[in-house]
């Protein structure tokens, strides 16, 4: 019989059929992952290492899903204690703590040796649990990492009758390519909810040689407005500090007006937040600016 390849997650009865007693199990050298699941101590935890050990414990044919898939993909999402997994039929589930086990069928692929649900099926089973916000957190990541397009998210929903779709469609239609980080998809959608104009995504300006000098993440270029987030608290080298102070400068001289917003700006006070940016776009002339703004945001960014 082949040695036992503990790196990898293996059952207890594969431990003792290799000739690792149960002893040696509770022992230092192995970690218990679930319930009747172990792996080599040395190895990190991981949702792929805890996806593997759940699928152990299941029929042939599961897969990670939801939030485990997600993690799995590489893309941000709420954190969740539990490690998710599909399966064919109600018969094929089985329950340990730390696991929630979803019947359904998928697409899948796999990664590191994991059947996982694919991108857009990921998406969907995410829109049975994540909020608005934090679904099209998901879909920006995935463009991002190459494994979506704003259409190929649409295209995947649009028509179909599958639970949950509905919400993929709403969520995949504010999808944007070129986005750079999750807290610049917050900062837009809190714009946008608010009943504002949205911004323009990643606005290059070119020079006289078409080379580009500047990059934009969020702005209004028609009335020179950039809205920018800014996650470095104001911890900042002197070197930097300068050039932000020389390049601000260039942008009045010119008439363009940067509008900061940092991270309190959104979690903990999301309409001052919009108040600002509204005085802004009347400020910088936008014309057809809503009177009020809307509270569609307020759910999403409940602030202090």
């Amino acid at each position: 019989m082949p040695a036992l390849e503990t790196r990898r997650p293996f059952t207890r009865a594969d431990a003792l059929a290799a000739g690792i007693s149960a002893k040696q199990l509770r022992g230092s050298r192995f970690r218990r992952v679930f319930n009747g699941v172990y792996v080599d101590a040395r190895v990190p935890d991981h949702p792929l290492v805890r996806a593997e050990a759940a699928l152990l414990l299941h029929p042939p044919g599961g897969f990670a899903s939801h939030v485990t898939a997600a993690q799995i993909h590489g893309v941000p999402v709420p954190s969740d204690a539990l490690t998710h997994v599909t399966v064919a039929c109600a018969a094929d589930r089985r329950r340990r703590p730390g696991i929630r086990c979803h019947v359904g069928q998928a697409q899948v692929e796999t990664i590191g040796g994991v059947r996982v649900s694919g991108p857009h099926r990921m998406f969907l089973e995410l829109a049975s649990t994540l909020s608005l916000v934090d679904l099209v957190v998901v879909g920006e990541a995935l463009v991002r990492l190459g494994k979506a397009t704003p259409e190929s998210l649409v295209a995947a929903y649009e028509g179909s009758d599958a639970r949950y779709a509905a919400a993929a469609l709403r969520a995949a239609r504010y999808v944007r390519r070129d986005v750079d980080s999750p807290m610049e998809t917050r900062l837009r959608m809190l714009i946008v909810l608010a009943g504002l104009p949205e911004p323009e995504v990643n606005h290059k300006v070119h020079d006289e040689y078409g080379r580009v000098t500047r990059r934009f993440d969020l702005s209004y270029p028609s009335v020179r407005l950039i809205v920018e987030y800014d996650g470095r608290q104001h911890i900042e080298v002197r070197n930097n500090w300068t050039s932000d102070l020389r390049r601000r400068e260039e942008f009045d001289d010119a008439g363009w007006r940067i509008l900061i917003v940092t991270s309190a700006g959104i979690y903990k006070n999301p309409g001052e937040t919009i108040d600002r940016i509204h005085r802004a776009l009347r400020r910088q002339g936008w014309r057809g600016l809503p009177a009020r703004t809307s509270g569609a945001w307020r759910p999403f960014f409940p602030g202090r």
